[in-house]
């Protein structure tokens, strides 16, 4: 240690030149120190000191770059777990391209970005302090009085500052890009919430820029009018407000088009203006009336005997409306509805996180002190009604105000409204109080012209940053053309021109108070949402959910959010319903574009946390036969490969059941391999509209492989109950160590109490061969891995169900083993085409369409367009059946299940048209009356609407010598007349076998001779599956007895519960 180390007692490390100080300081090698405010500055000699990173490990040290999205990373990433666990090394390239976010860090060009202070504070008093500070307040007092007039205002800030809170919680929970309100929400509580707020704000304030620049037209006709003898332009109507508008909204969409520098510089002109305007009222307040004519107006002077008199509220009608409390309160609460105006400019801020919640708050403060104190000043000062007639006042100034005929006669002007006298000054009266209180009155109009137009300037440039955000995230069709910008601080140029033209159309209007309601509601439904995305990140409790701001509460958002509701029905009950409909349509709308998003919405987590306690909950609920359902694990192998077996899985499921999809890879393989078949198969389920789970595991072969599916798949009581497979038709020809996994794959299902159902169709399952990948290459950290089918596959074998064998060279191949069908390799009218010439675009946008058609959701190898015979095989279960028949030939009581699952199917709008027909076999030929009637009461007990009911009373007469001839051609070449060694045990059938199953052969060849003659023209038969009895029977003698019952037949299914009852009759 050297002595300078000694001296000041720091302790040296060798990693690095890393160097640590019992004071708390951290300093580098390069002398730099940081974390202690008494750091000691230390000089080491590092020259022979290694890098850390390259050298001594593999680890990195901890870094944002780690932590940015992944399509941003740019350079060296983070080691994966295999290269740090299993001592391997991938290259992984230098990702090409620019970094996102540090291109959006360092644009070309001179970036403006503001702090709290000029971003955030500045704009939300220019917003708050609006017209209505000047033109409505001193109504409010007029009709409320003095001490529900505080109240008012107290209660709109409560509004404002809890969803101030929560905004500032949502705000402060990660980085914040452009897109303000929309931004927040969408995030918080996902693309619809968002995608509807967003574009409802979005005209909202189009229309807002409109209804503001109107305001200063009237304000400024008002100053021609009083000061300037009634000087016009055209009308003094709504024509000269067409002309100053429109001139006033081209001169807003310059200054926005200059840039935000100037907007900012303008509106702190406008801001000084706003305050001057205020200082000048509160001056004016102070001073007094100046003559005669002001008090005959009103304009007494502060005074506690006015002040007595305007106390209490006084309610009249205005506008036709009588008014009460929340009338009053409705009408100013859109005075304080301007604190979003910093938050829409978050892509400008330099720290959204410490700027939104510092400026909003600091400004919702700074205007609350004002909007309590001017209702004070005005209710001591200014009486409700006043005549404005000076002659009377002089006459009679000795008297009191209230005897003053200028203050109680209105009669005396003769102003008539609704057939009521009414004075024309007052605080009830006149909207110019705050002017005849000022010291100089047209500052004032000053004031209003700087409240509207910096609102107006606030709309226009807040409205463009929100759709450019709504643009870029591809929500709404038709819109991504507003999401590019120019400029080095990305300026939203179309937008602009967009605002512009709408809020132009509103402007030639020229009235606008109709829809005005219409605006605060839009407004305060995006507040309310603010608050409930709080509410809900708070309540579901993500780890996530990691506000730096603290000072917000999970129930004080919930307040806020039903106290914005309230408003909105406060307001206008007619156009909040209209916001909430228009806002569940918008919703509606997002929901089913189903955007390809995902950015960790409470949406998300609550669907998690719904999951996890509904399964939980499932746990303690007794099983009960009336609610059984076949929840089913189909042996499907890879998803894409044998599309049939898992239409018609689902075709029995429906989203009311649990549908798992299994398969079988021989392992070992690596996690990524794994982690991207699981991916490619959610992909193709969602892409044919299948609810269902894919389950992965590896296995020495198939029985170890099912095996493990049937003891894992599931949770609690959400795990299968029955087990569908493909029927092997190759296994005459297959390895016999596979035709042996096949046989005791049953076993195993039949082992562990699961139902068994094996389906067979003519056409066969497995087009893999047929079937282009839908997935591209997988790219995973720079390495490029395809999953395509091995060319070594040969016909007759399918990877649809339970083997997978993958090998990993360059790229990653997956070859299949198990040959569930040989029938489906080569289906009639498949295209000729090698199975390796296939290619798929990786980068293609065809990739990428909404694959809506049968015919677009399956393609040949290279794409070329399959056949109609093979696309008709291949979505023969999506189909709607043809009118017919389901054979159901129950042979033996199982539970139920053989009668259960094609009862589902009548019940699914494919299988509609098709009546049930019940086989039964007979004990003896003359109990066929009995047994038929014993049948029809006991589906009728069961509210199994059927066709018919037959009864099969000679099933164990001797088949016929062409039949017994077929089969015994179908087991010779696995027939011994040796004793079957122990290798090669359950693959052969011996002589003492063969004789000793001779009856039930013979039966099924004689069901075969039946099925023949009633059943050929069905559209389903389902029968009872023979029961594959442990050391009695081998697999060649029981796969021909299943080959014997379903060759050359309609769809076949063959199933086995598992002896418990899945029907009842009770109630």
């Amino acid at each position: 240690m050297s002595g300078k180390a000694k001296e000041t007692g720091t302790t040296e490390t060798s990693l690095g030149g890393l160097q640590v100080s019992p004071g708390g300081s951290t300093s580098g090698g390069d002398g730099s120190s940081h974390l202690s405010p008494d750091t000691t500055y230390n000089v080491y000699e590092t020259r022979y000191q290694r890098s850390l990173r390259n050298y001594l490990t593999r680890e990195t040290l901890p870094s944002e770059a780690h932590y940015r999205n992944l399509e941003s990373v740019v350079g060296y990433q983070r080691p994966t777990i295999d290269e740090l666990h299993q001592n391997t090394v991938n290259e992984r390239e230098r990702q090409q391209g620019i970094d996102a976010e540090a291109a959006a860090a360092n644009p070309r060009g001179k970036v403006i970005k503001f702090g709290w202070l000029e971003g955030v504070y500045m704009r939300c008093l220019l917003n708050i302090w609006g017209v209505m500070l000047f033109l409505r307040v001193s109504w409010v007092v007029g009709q409320s009085g003095i001490i529900l007039a505080l109240l008012t205002v107290i209660l709109g800030n409560v509004v404002t500052t809890l969803t101030t809170l929560s905004m500032s919680a949502v705000a402060t929970n990660g980085r914040i890009q452009a897109g303000g309100v929309y931004y927040m929400i969408s995030r918080s509580l996902g693309p619809e919430f968002g995608g509807s707020i967003g574009l409802m704000f979005t005209l909202a304030n189009s229309i807002a820029a409109a209804t503001y620049i109107i305001g200063f037209c009237d304000s400024l006709q008002d100053l021609m009018f009083f000061y300037f003898d009634g000087a016009k332009i055209v009308d003094g109507e709504v024509n000269d407000t067409r002309i100053v508008g429109t001139i006033t909204l081209i001169c807003v969409l310059a200054l926005a088009i200059v840039g935000m520098d100037w907007v900012t510089r303008v509106q702190m002109g406008l801001l000084f203006l706003l305050i001057g305007s205020q200082i000048d009222f509160v001056v004016g307040a102070f001073i007094g009336p100046q003559n005669d004519l002001q008090r005959a107006q009103g304009f007494i002077g502060l005074s506690s005997e006015v002040m007595a008199k305007n106390v209490g509220p006084d309610y009249r009608e205005f506008e036709n409306r009588g008014q009460n409390f929340f009338s009053v309160f409705g009408v100013f609460f859109t005075a304080v509805t301007g604190i979003v105006a910093g938050a829409n400019l978050s892509g400008d801020l330099k720290d959204p996180a410490e700027a939104i919640p510092k400026g909003t708050l600091a400004a919702i403060l700074t205007t609350f002190c004002t909007y309590i104190i001017y209702p004070i000043m005005i209710g001591a000062a200014v009486l409700r009604d006043a005549t404005g007639d000076k002659d009377v006042y002089v006459m009679y100034q000795n008297l009191s105000i209230d005897e003053n005929p200028a203050f109680t006669n209105c009669s005396l002007i003769g102003k008539v409204d609704n057939g009521t006298q009414v004075c024309p000054f007052g605080l009830q009266n006149s909207f110019q109080v705050m002017e005849l209180m000022s010291a100089w009155g047209p500052l004032i109009y000053a004031g209003c012209f700087a409240a509207t137009l910096s609102s107006a300037i606030a709309s226009l440039v807040g409205a463009p940053r929100v759709l450019q955000a709504l643009a870029k995230d591809k929500l709404y069709p038709g819109i991504f053309m507003f999401s590019k910008g120019t400029g080095a601080n990305n300026d939203p140029v179309r937008g602009y021109v967009l605002v512009f033209v709408i809020s132009f159309v509103c402007i030639m209007i020229g009235d606008l108070n109709v829809v005005s309601t219409l605006l605060s509601n839009f407004f305060l439904a995006s507040y309310s949402l603010i608050n409930f995305s709080c509410f809900h990140a708070s309540l579901i409790k993500s780890p996530g959910w990691r506000p730096s701001f603290k000072y917000y509460n999970l129930w004080i958002s919930w307040v806020g959010g039903i106290l914005c509701l309230i408003v909105m029905f406060l307001i206008d009950w007619v156009t909040a319903l209209i916001t909430f409909l228009i806002t569940v349509a918008l919703y509606l709308f997002v929901s089913y574009r189903n955007p390809n998003v995902n950015w960790g919405s409470s949406t998300q987590a609550q669907t998690y946390v719904s999951a996890l306690k509904t399964t939980l909950d499932l746990n303690s609920i007794e099983e009960h036969v009336k609610n059984y359902r076949p929840q089913i694990l189909v042996l499907s192998g890879p998803v894409g490969s044998r599309p049939p077996l898992i239409d018609f899985a689902y075709s029995i499921t429906k989203n009311i059941s649990l549908l798992a999809c299994g398969h079988v890879i021989q392992g070992p393989q690596t996690q990524r391999l794994r982690n991207s078949l699981t991916r490619q198969s959610y992909n193709w389920l969602t892409r044919h509209s299948i609810r269902a789970f894919y389950s992965l595991v590896e296995g020495s072969n198939l029985e170890d492989g099912a095996r493990n599916l049937f003891q894992l798949v599931g949770l609690g009581k959400l795990r299968p109950n029955t087990v569908v497979l493909g029927y092997k038709a190759n296994w005459r020809k297959c390895d016999p160590l596979e035709l042996k996994a096949y046989f005791n794959t049953l076993h195993e299902a039949l082992d562990m109490y699961f139902g068994v159902v094996i389906l067979r169709v003519p056409q066969g399952l497995d087009y893999s061969q047929i079937i282009e990948d839908e997935d591209s290459p997988i790219t995973m950290n720079g390495n490029e891995s395809a999953i395509t089918q091995s060319p070594e596959d040969k016909p007759g074998q399918s990877t649809a169900n339970q083997l997978t064998q993958v090998f990993r060279r360059k790229k990653i191949r997956q070859t299949g083993r198990d040959g569930t069908d040989s029938e489906a390799s080569s289906p009639p009218g498949s295209p000729q085409v090698e199975r390796s010439a296939a290619t798929t675009d990786a980068n293609g946008e065809n990739s990428k369409k909404r694959r809506t058609s049968m015919a677009n959701l399956f393609r040949g190898p290279g794409g070329t367009e399959l056949s109609k015979d093979v696309l008709n095989n291949i979505t023969m279960f999506k189909r709607k059946q043809k009118k017919g028949t389901i054979d159901v030939w129950w042979l033996y009581d199982d539970g139920g299940l053989t009668l259960l699952v094609p009862y589902i199917l009548t019940t699914r709008s494919q299988w509609s048209g098709c009546k049930l027909r019940v086989f039964a076999l007979a004990n003896r030929k003359d109990e066929l009356d009995m047994e038929q009637r014993s049948m029809a009461n006991l589906l009728a007990k069961f509210r199994i609407d059927y066709s018919d009911v037959i009864v099969i009373p000679d099933v164990a007469k001797k088949a016929a010598e062409s039949s017994r001839m077929e089969f015994d051609q179908l087991i010779e070449d696995f027939r011994t007349k040796d004793e079957v060694d122990k290798e090669n045990d359950g693959l052969m059938i011996s002589e003492a076998e063969f004789l000793g199953q001779r009856e039930k052969t013979n039966r099924h060849i004689r069901l075969r001779e039946l099925l023949l003659e009633n059943s050929r023209d069905s559209s389903l038969v389902v029968m009872t599956l023979p029961m594959p009895r442990k050391t009695s029977v081998s697999a060649p003698l029981y796969m021909a007895w299943l080959e014997t019952l379903t060759r050359d037949m309609p769809p076949f299914l063959l199933i086995r519960g598992n002896q418990t009852s899945v029907l009842t009759f009770y109630s």
